[in-house]
Parts: C-alpha cells; structure tokens; sequence
C-alpha cells in the first residue's frame, strides 16, 4: 500500500488536534447493546433502541455549553445512524454544534490460546470498509480497545506483543481510510497491585505498542493514544494521593510516548466521576515533560449521574442533561489543570468500577 499523501497526512493532523484543543475532550458514548443493557438495568428501565435512542438524545441536545468541554463523541454504530425526535441525524447534530462523530469499529475481546485467560480483539476482517463507508457517514476518527490485566503472571509477552500489533494493524486501515486512530491498550483496574506495578506495566505495554506502530509505519501525528492513568489496583490496601497517581502517570507516559503524537485521552477505567477528574487536573498541575495534550476520553466518568438524574422518565430529561454539562464542564477544566474538585451529582462520588470490564 502508497503512503498517506500530504493530503491525507494534513487532513489526519487538524482532525486530531481539533480533538484535543485546549479545555476540550472525548464524550465515549460507544457503549454495546449489551453494556447498555447494564447500564439501563440500573436505572430500571428496558433495553430497547428507542430508549436507548432518546438516552443519546439527551447527551447530543444538552445545550450550548457541550461544544465549550466536549471536542468528539464516539459512537457505536447503531447510534451513528439514529436520528433526533424531529428527524435530524444524530451525525449532523453534532457537526452543525463543531463536534467531531466518532465511530468504535472493533468487534470485542477474544481469548487468546495458551494463556492465563488473557484476550486479544478481533474485528480487523473488512475493517478497511467499513472505516470507508464510516468516512462518508460523517466520522473523521475511531477507536479500538484492547485490554490487558495485572496478575503474578499477566499480562504475558505474547499478549502484550499481540494487542500491540492489533492495534497497529488497526491504526493503519484508518489512517489509509481517513479516520484518526485512537489507540487504546487498556491494563484493567482489577487486582490488588500496587502504584509502582501499575507504573512498570504500563511502560512495559506502552513501550511494546509505540514499537508496533513505527513497525506498521503509522503516522504518530494523526493518532491520540488512549491509555489507563497508572492507578493501585481495585483491591489494593494502599492508598495513593491525586499527585502520585499524576507523577506515575506522567513519568510512564514520558518514556514511552513519542512527543509526535499530538494528544493522550485518558479512559477513567472504572473510577467514580470525581476521581477522573481529580486525577486529571493533578496530571495537568504536574510539572513534568508532557510535549503532548493531556485531556479525556470518559464513558462512565461522564455519564454516571445523567443516567441516575434521567432514569427514563420524560420529565427529567432537563435534569439528566444538566448532570452531564456539569461533569463534561469539571473534566474540560481538569484537562486545563484548573478543576477545583467538589462539582456535585447523582452518582458523583461513586466506583464506576466493574470487575473484567468488557464493552
């Protein structure tokens, strides 16, 4: 396959920095039918695609404000088709508001043979046709989740090599079809690892992807990378304050991730909506070498209180809608290292964790 023309190279370049414009991030709202099955569950209200239609209603049309913190959402691909009460494409909803549609295209975990249950991700069979028929339904960018864990044994070298060069596989079809590839090798919460584990994991993976992507010739500055923020385990007795999380977070980020890539959208990985946004801002106070953006890809962390406030009902769509302003409001201030915590909600303070978490 040519190279990427200047064209395509210029094109990938203002993509991925209009994601990661200062103050702004990613709204993850990509979530399976399936996961939102769960979600749906815990606010009693049933898993139809008009319910979850009216639900992404709610976060696409929440107001003016949204474009001032939110830069692109990533859709799942019945979203991407879906339309508002009046009729108007979800698609053109966010365009017309200078937000830039995102599309999920891998196709979920699988196990891989030989190992203490560790997984790969599939979905890269016609994966270059899909990103092009994605391309002219209106996304400019896409994301590929891999997940790795922390035991005594795992993440092994075959994984960690595997995923890296799935993504890199991944991360080349987009780039060639027009789309910025978020890049994410997740490394789970779960486990009773310390912060000092985690910090030598994630070198260890982020290190092994950056080798697979130079490998696969990808062009670093038309990609975002989307990592897990170096945190102790789930199970972990230790506590650990916002600012060594911050300092392991960056000193792993800083010797592995190339200062071309333009921007790192952190996942929250289970953490409660306050605590993504407190980790956050101290990762942008942090005085370190951070040649890249340092921004937000939240799910979870974004959506937790707006679910509880709407419930479903009709008449709280208002209220579902001004707990997602006021959570994408506190994370586009943490990516500006100026959030001053205490922003309130519905589920604000609550673990988002779920254990294996699989999308």
């Amino acid at each position: 396959m040519p190279h990427l023309t200047e064209e395509q190279k210029k094109e990938l370049v203002a993509t991925a920095n209009a994601i990661v414009a200062p103050g702004k991030g990613i709204l993850a709202a990509d979530e399976s039918t399936g996961t939102m099955g769960k979600r749906m569950a815990n606010i009693n209200v049933e898993n139809t695609e008009e319910n979850r239609r009216v639900y992404r209603q709610l976060l696409f049309t929440s107001g003016a404000t949204m474009p001032q913190y939110i830069s692109g959402v990533i859709l799942f691909h019945e979203t991407l088709y879906q339309k508002a009460d009046d009729g108007t494409p979800f698609v053109k909803i966010l365009q017309d508001n200078g937000v830039i549609p995102g599309i999920k295209v891998d196709k979920g975990v699988v196990p891989l043979g030989g190992t203490d249950i560790e997984g790969t991700t599939q979905g890269l069979d016609g994966l270059a046709e899909r990103c092009a028929q994605y391309y002219k339904d209106g996304c400019r960018f896409a994301k590929w989740r891999c997940v790795l864990k922390i035991t005594a044994n795992t993440p092994s070298s075959l994984a960690i090599m595997e995923n890296a060069n799935v993504l890199a596989r991944y991360a080349s079809i987009c780039q060639h079809n027009g789309l910025v590839p978020i890049v994410e090798p997740e490394i789970l919460p779960d486990g009773e690892h310390d912060l000092e584990r985690s910090q030598y994991v994630t070198e260890k993976v982020l290190s092994a992807t950056y080798k697979a992507l130079m490998d696969h010739h990808i062009f670093l500055e038309g990609t975002l990378l989307k990592p897990n923020m170096c945190t102790p385990g789930q199970s972990c007795s230790k506590r650990y304050t916002a600012q060594q999380i911050a300092e392991a977070t960056v000193t792993a980020l800083s010797r592995t991730v190339p200062a071309a890539v333009p921007g790192i959208v952190f996942l929250s990985g289970g953490q409660s909506e306050e605590d993504a946004s407190i980790n956050l801002d101290a990762i942008n106070k942090f005085q370190g070498k951070k040649p890249w953006k340092l921004t937000f890809s939240y799910g979870r962390a974004l959506q937790a209180s707006a679910l509880k406030a709407w419930s479903g009902k009709a008449d709280q769509i208002k209220a579902g809608q001004a707990a997602f302003l006021g959570r994408a409001k506190a994370a586009g201030e943490a990516a500006a290292g100026k959030y001053a915590g205490g922003e309130a909600g519905a589920a604000a303070g609550e673990s988002l964790f779920i254990k294996d978490h699989a999308y």
